[in-house]
């Protein structure tokens, strides 16, 4: 991967706004990539790196319906549930931000097993980010970038985690900065299940669908107060709701079997849209343009 490393500084324009809030915000950051999605609304999902086929399928069936609703995806290319984040993201086409412990030079990525992974990142428009100078860095420093995940991130979402995971670390750190904690359920006699388990018992929002995030920052507006999001003329969904809805106030039923889509992703999509200022929801699953 030969694309141009760019550092950031603290006071520089495109320097993340979300992280520049927390305490120990780095200094630097070294990047590789697209800068421009370093202020987008940006979203964290974390977990263990010996996942089991549900956590799996949970955090793939999630990751779409995020996507769908253009949350911004951050992870740490880690093994697990982190690699499974990044590369349903971009399967979906989405995008999607990788935290480095480690240097970000191409002997430097870590685990040498994702660097495909990284490559396709990087390919596909993403962006790969560390605070460590090039050629430095190394595995012990995980714990201390996990808090770029969370700073970077409106919430993050941990899917499997073991009682000691460092994904725990990142939902702490996740807490302490502000940010919101959500945790997928799982299997109670699943040690993978132990620490969303905790979290939820501490708090931290039961996950089951990807409504259930998106929901929580429709509620909270003032959370896109400084990202301004329009609808994209390029994304099909959203023009075939608009579509619809320009013959006047459309049923949610009606709109899935008009557009031809999943239940879920219409559900996401509008509830993004509405997010934005496109449409409007007018009680009894009945929506209309603005």
């Amino acid at each position: 991967m030969a694309d141009k490393i760019v550092e950031i500084g603290i006071k520089d324009k495109v320097y993340p706004r979300l992280l520049k809030e927390i305490p120990d915000a780095p200094k630097l950051l070294y990047c590789r990539g697209n800068l421009d999605l370093l202020n987008t609304f940006c979203f964290g999902v974390v977990g263990t790196r010996k996942l089991t086929s549900y956590g799996k399928e949970a955090a793939q069936h999630i990751v779409r319906s995020l996507v769908q609703a253009d949350f911004t995806i951050v992870s740490g290319l880690a093994l697990g549930i982190d690699a499974i984040a990044h590369q349903t993201t971009l399967d979906s086409e989405g995008k999607t931000i990788a935290v480095l412990g480690t240097g970000i030079t191409d002997s430097y990525i870590y685990p040498p097993a994702n660097m495909g992974l990284a490559k396709q990142i990087l390919k596909q428009g993403g962006l790969i980010i560390s605070e460590h100078k090039i050629g430095t860095g190394h595995p012990g420093t995980f714990p201390q970038r996990n808090r770029i995940i969370s700073g970077l991130s409106k919430g993050v979402l941990i899917v499997e985690a073991d009682e000691k995971s460092g994904s725990l670390i990142t939902a702490r750190l996740a807490g302490e900065q502000g940010r919101d904690v959500f945790a997928i359920p799982g299997n109670i006699f699943s040690s993978r299940s132990l620490g969303p388990h905790s979290l939820i018992k501490k708090g931290a929002k039961m996950v089951t669908s990807a409504e259930d995030i998106i929901e929580e920052y429709s509620q909270n507006l003032s959370l896109f107060a400084n990202t301004k999001i329009g609808v994209s003329t390029k994304d099909k969904l959203e023009n075939n709701i608009l579509d619809i809805l320009d013959r006047g106030f459309a049923f949610v039923d009606d709109i899935v079997r008009e557009s031809k889509e999943e239940t879920s992703k219409v559900l996401a999509k509008l509830s993004m849209m509405e997010i934005k200022g496109a449409i409007k929801n007018m009680g009894n699953s009945k929506y209309r343009k603005i």
